[in-house]
């Protein structure tokens, strides 16, 4: 039997001196004996991995990678030494389909020794909801390249013109265009467009001043790639250039995941694996290739249609998707390689598209403030407001920005994955069978909850039926929050976030575990808790979320802000509602508290689709005040006071107009202590 940690950070030895086997993306970890096969194990500790053949090699469905190094925060050296050899049913199995280089099937490899263990999304029985999707906004379309149908003077014996300094003719006369360049890409294939167009063709120009690819006849589309590339997922949408429709949408997870859940555990990684940087640049890079061929496949075109991409992401995502180093934004002063945007050749970062397509990537505002920062701003457009906006991109990194037309300040606020499912007991990343809604009966404390894929309650008697495809697997960040607000406004959680042990009396879905109690949410296979290390783990992180907000509000010398907005593929998923009732963000009019979805997203979409745009962001970030929250004094005060429910100290005027916030209490322990004891034993950050 497996000896399982269930803590996050792990660094203990098993008592048998079995090896410690550690499931990414989930984090799932435990001890098991030497000679154990990978599927086994998974099965064991409920990782998602698929199969149907019955682990006999032959269905190819449970593929796995090892990776590689020395990972400090798990307490594991992972070698591909530490997993028996490519047996002939591998081998056979390669032959007839084909494995990728680097995969194992995990019903054949046994374990050795320690080991870190990805299991790609291709392998996972519920695949991934990535639910970065476009948002609806307006956007005045002034692209960065234009199509332009010329009819183009043949050659003549008598006129030693080449054949480009007639396209440009072409071009003068009929678009006014003159003094353009052209780089030799271009003019590799411009002689066969033009004989086989029968010169007639269609020439891209970039920015008006650069021919950037030539067509034979009449080309009708050309399409932009704007992505998102975020510490977990990364969301690319795929824009017909000439209306600027979006006409695909697609994500992925991000394969960095398994050097590190957080963005310091990478760069940790980096320090501690030479070449590790290369290793993760390598891995994004495959998967924007892989997300471009998805999104020109839902489009029906290829990816040599595509003559634009804009990105966005976090200052480290920022740097490894360029190839460079992100050793220095590990420790103060965080420097930037660069805070300006970056336009290069999609071929410079191997991104495989049109062979001269380029790449406009927003500029970082600080250290640890991003170019997603940048796309959130220049999408929800604070600086042309009147009213006080705070800005909130929920995600592993906190990005906040807070102002109005007259200034403009911004933090990063390290609230980690608890949002996203990480760090939870029962915790999962948003797929089919993740519990999204929560509701507890004020009186019997029962629950009642939606999972993703079905629109029933679980109260319904056909929501069995509907959801005998998956089943009820976990509870994922939307879930994890209204399960603890509800949990707080039924009366089972104390303001400073401990489970009342006396209310055990009211609902045995309260039980006793060591000195602490839990919540049974669900009562069935798997049965799924509310531990009262996955309330701290939230504390932890809702109050990080809080005290930046907060600390940016104290540099502008405010109490109150007009209105909030929620970004983020995660944040477009909060009810606001139970968002403020947690305090992860201040009190403000509900009314006034909205969901962005993916706002860093459309930063990139718009950077894509309006020329204009970039030069306005690139205006704008320079006059955006960075507060470095590691280095701000009051940070931990604030952090403190914003780890009880909602806040200690802050009234909440506006959320008690709108639900019915509970007396503060004491609780009991089964120690017989009551709040204050429970309070002192769960202090340690998970």
């Amino acid at each position: 039997m497996a000896d399982i940690g269930t803590e996050t950070i792990d660094t203990g030895k098993s008592a048998t001196g079995d090896p410690l086997l550690v499931f990414m993306p989930s984090g799932r970890r435990g001890y098991f004996p030497k000679g154990t096969p990978i599927l086994a194990a998974a099965r064991q500790l409920g990782v998602d991995i698929d199969s149907v053949c019955g682990g006999r090699g032959i269905c190819g469905r449970c593929q796995v990678v090892v990776s590689e190094g020395e990972f400090a925060k798990l307490g594991v050296t992972s070698d591909t030494h530490h997993l028996s050899d490519f047996s002939s049913v591998e081998q056979r199995y390669a032959d007839k389909r084909g494995l990728k280089p680097g995969r194992r099937l995990s019903c054949q490899a046994v374990l050795l020794g320690d080991l870190v263990i990805d299991v790609p999304a291709d392998s996972q029985v519920h695949k991934q909801v990535v639910r970065k999707r476009a948002e609806m906004r307006e956007i005045i379309l002034d692209p960065v390249i234009k199509l332009h149908y010329v009819e183009v003077r043949e050659p003549d014996m008598h006129d030693p013109t080449g054949d480009l300094q007639r396209l440009e003719e072409a071009l003068k006369n009929q678009w006014s265009l003159e003094g353009l360049d052209c780089d030799v890409r271009a003019i590799q294939g411009l002689q066969q467009a033009l004989r086989k167009g029968e010169w007639k063709v269609t020439v891209a120009v970039h920015m008006g001043k650069q021919i950037t690819a030539v067509w034979p006849g009449f080309q009708e589309k050309i399409y932009g790639f704007a992505v998102d590339v975020g510490s977990t997922t990364i969301a690319g949408h795929l824009c017909d250039l000439q209306t600027g429709e979006v006409v695909a949408s697609s994500g992925l997870m991000n394969p960095q995941i398994r050097f590190g859940e957080d963005l310091m555990s990478r760069v940790s990684y980096v320090m501690m694996n030479p070449g590790g940087d290369q290793d993760m640049t390598r891995a994004v890079r495959e998967a924007l290739n892989d997300l471009a061929q998805a999104v020109a496949r839902e489009a029906g075109c290829t990816v040599e249609d595509i003559l634009e991409c804009t990105f966005v992401g976090n200052p480290i995502m920022h740097h490894l998707l360029l190839g460079i180093n992100p050793i220095e934004l590990g420790w103060a002063p965080f420097a930037l390689a660069t805070d300006g945007p970056v336009q290069i050749w999609a071929s410079e970062i191997d991104l495989k598209v049109h062979p001269n397509a380029r790449i406009y990537v927003l500029p970082c505002i600080a250290g640890h403030v991003g170019a997603d920062t940048a796309g959130v701003i220049l999408s929800e457009t604070p600086y042309e407001s009147d009213e006080m906006t705070l800005i909130v991109d929920v995600g592993t990194n906190a990005e906040i920005v807070l102002g109005n037309k007259n200034r403009l300040v911004a933090a990063s606020s390290p609230t980690g994955p608890a949002f996203e499912g990480a760090q939870i007991s029962c915790g999962q990343r948003a797929a089919p069978g993740a519990i999204e809604r929560v509701r507890i009966d004020r009186e019997t404390l029962e629950p009642r909850f939606k999972v993703i894929g079905c629109d029933l309650w679980s109260d319904h008697p056909d929501f069995a039926k509907q959801t005998e495809a998956f089943g009820v697997t976990g509870v994922c960040g939307s879930g994890i929050i209204e399960a603890l607000a509800e949990m707080f406004l039924s009366g089972i959680l104390t303001q400073d976030g401990v489970i009342d042990g006396a209310m055990a009396a009211k609902s045995p879905r309260i039980q006793a575990e060591g000195r602490t109690f839990l919540y049974l949410l669900h009562d069935g296979q798997p049965q799924l808790k509310i531990t009262q290390n996955d309330i701290r783990a939230i504390q932890l992180a809702k109050a990080a979320l809080y005290a930046g907000a907060r600390l940016l509000m104290d540099k502008l010398g405010i109490e109150k802000v007009d209105r909030i907005t929620l970004a983020g593929a995660f944040g477009s998923h909060i009810d606001v509602k139970y968002a403020m009732v947690l305090g992860m963000i201040p009190d403000c009019d509900l009314a006034k508290v909205t969901s962005a979805g993916n706002a860093a997203g459309t930063g990139a979409r718009i950077a894509l689709l309006n020329r204009g745009a970039r030069d306005e962001i690139a205006r704008v970030v320079k006059q955006v005040e960075k507060i470095e929250t590691a280095v701000e004094a009051k940070f931990q005060e604030h952090f403190i006071e914003a780890m009880a429910l909602p806040h200690k100290t802050s009234p909440y005027p506006h959320l008690a107009k709108a639900v019915k916030l509970p007396e503060p209490k004491l609780a009991a322990q089964p120690d017989g202590t009551g709040e204050d004891g429970g309070r002192r034993r769960n202090r340690r950050r998970g």
